[in-house]
């Protein structure tokens, strides 16, 4: 009996073993996995855009010609270029800020005891979020038609949304502010469901208002939340091209032409690597520097 057990211990050791190492091997397996992906797919094509940014570099015909700073040069000096920034600061700033009213809004109404069927209302709400944009940029073009578009219908106007200057960002903002809307919503339903309680209840014996209740303690402590809602979308929507790809090309004129959408144009349609490799990386700092601010911003408030 006594070899038997040792046999069996030994059996069972041997296995033990086997199993771990089974587990090493098998981590290691993943992470030289990750590894090669994070080189091939992110690491090396950030190498290159900033090494291809102090070339002429066009690889239609082959060209990758030393050229030193000539690209940045040219970039700070062209005024499509400041124009792309602006158009992309404005819009930024601006689906921010609805996106935080809207998101917030809705987080507090479906947060209140007096609304219904929640689940419902955060399915229905988060739902254009996970549509592509494509999609929902080629829905909201039809929308938009002067002839037949149902926003013009419903609100008896006549405007041509998305070939006049002055209505066409804004009318892509609102678009954009529609379909996002439900990501800050989520993210603002889960902040206040984190909220201590006994801050409300010693606040009701008080009798402080409704009001007073959402100034003095909800919204100071949301404030982590809207940090976060406000720099992801920020670093979001400081990349965005594709509503203006697909619902005007940039246009009319350059009115809706943001960096990323330049970018593109640079770099798919004139095949001037260089150049959007060059604009890349200064969206790249433009980026990495507004998000350190914020951070510290946030570090310092809290």
């Amino acid at each position: 009996m006594e070899i038997i057990r040792r046999k069996s211990n030994s059996i069972s050791i041997s296995r033990n073993v086997d199993r771990n190492k089974g587990v090493f091997t098998l981590k290691n397996i993943v992470i030289v996995l990750l590894l090669l992906y994070f080189s091939v797919f992110l690491i090396y094509p950030i190498g290159m855009a900033f090494v291809g940014s102090f070339y002429n570099w066009n690889p239609m015909n082959g060209t990758f010609d030393f050229n030193g700073i000539k690209n940045y040069s040219q970039i700070l000096g062209d005024k499509l270029f400041w124009t792309s920034m602006t158009n992309t600061i404005i819009f930024s700033i601006l689906v921010i800020i609805f996106r935080i009213l809207v998101g917030l809004t809705l987080a507090l109404a479906l947060f209140s005891k007096l609304a219904r069927f929640k689940t419902i209302f955060r399915t229905v709400y988060y739902m254009p979020t996970i549509t592509p944009l494509v999609a929902v940029s080629f829905v909201w073009v039809w929308l938009y038609n002067p002839q037949f578009g149902l926003i013009n219908d419903i609100f008896g106007l006549d405007i041509n949304w998305l070939k006049d200057k002055h209505t066409a960002l804004g009318a892509i903002m609102l678009m954009t502010t529609w379909k996002d809307f439900g990501y800050a919503t989520i993210i603002f339903l889960g902040g206040l469901m984190s909220l201590p309680k006994d801050c409300f209840e010693a606040a009701e014996i008080d009798g402080a208002s409704g009001w007073n209740k959402f100034r003095f303690i909800t919204w100071p402590l949301l404030k982590p939340t809207t940090m976060l809602v406000a720099i992801t979308s920020l670093i979001t929507y400081l990349q965005s091209y594709i509503q203006m790809l697909v619902m005007t090309e940039g246009g009319p004129g350059t009115s809706t032409y943001t960096i990323s959408y330049l970018i593109f144009k640079e770099a798919f349609v004139n095949y001037s690597f260089g150049s959007a490799s060059a604009m890349s990386v200064i969206l790249f700092i433009f980026i990495a520097g507004l998000t350190l601010i914020s951070f510290k911003l946030t570090k310092e408030r809290n």
